[in-house]
């Protein structure tokens, strides 16, 4: 297991060689992390995603806060980060690209996700994998299902806004950079809408 002054060396060097995928020069701290999980009804939560999972700085607090054996995916594109999260994370799969969610959970047999956590940096992203990331999300997270996701400035609400009921955002002084945590609820989809006639 990584030593704090080794993952923050580790995470500045993935900086450095790809600032727009990574999007931060350090990692989560723990604040943020625990702000992130707090958010989640864990006693409701079965099937669980963290997208940009990279180090592990929010993954080991789902592990420690989660009250049961929820079933845990975990995407992270760099190689060498997605290896780390493996040997460390026995329990949980680890998938290379959150753009191909649909795929992971047909290969796990999950219908849909009941929350789904996400260290992205969004707005680092051109704007077409922005879009191709929000359908895989929007498709594999449940009616009413939570996603809850951190950035470092509130320029992803308006389209966040198009897809979710943003419940809250909380700022987190104690990051590096300083962040927002959105938690945000999918709204139903319109044929799952119950609709009522007076006679």
């Amino acid at each position: 297991m990584m030593k704090g002054i080794e993952e923050k060396l580790l995470f500045l060097y993935k900086f450095a060689r790809a600032p727009k995928q990574i999007g931060s020069v350090t990692p989560s701290s723990r604040f943020l992390a625990k702000k992130m999980v707090a958010a989640v009804p864990w006693q409701d939560v079965n099937y669980v995603a963290e997208l940009g999972a990279g180090t592990g700085a929010i993954t080991k607090f789902i592990a420690r806060v989660s009250d049961q054996p929820a079933k845990v995916l975990l995407f992270e594109k760099d190689p060498f980060l997605r290896k780390q999260l493996t040997s460390r994370f026995l329990d949980y799969a680890c998938y290379d690209d959150a753009c191909k969610l649909q795929a992971a959970l047909k290969q796990e047999g999950i219908a849909r996700l009941d929350c789904m956590i996400s260290g992205l940096p969004f707005f680092n992203f051109p704007q077409l994998l922005r879009e191709q990331l929000m359908s895989q999300i929007l498709a594999t997270l449940k009616p009413e299902g939570l996603f809850i996701a951190f950035q470092y400035t509130l320029q992803m609400k308006i389209q966040l806004a198009r897809h979710f009921d943003i419940e809250q955002i909380h700022f987190v002084p104690f990051n590096m950079p300083p962040a927002f945590v959105y938690v945000c609820r999918k709204r139903k989809e319109p044929s799952e809408e119950i609709t009522s006639y007076e006679l």
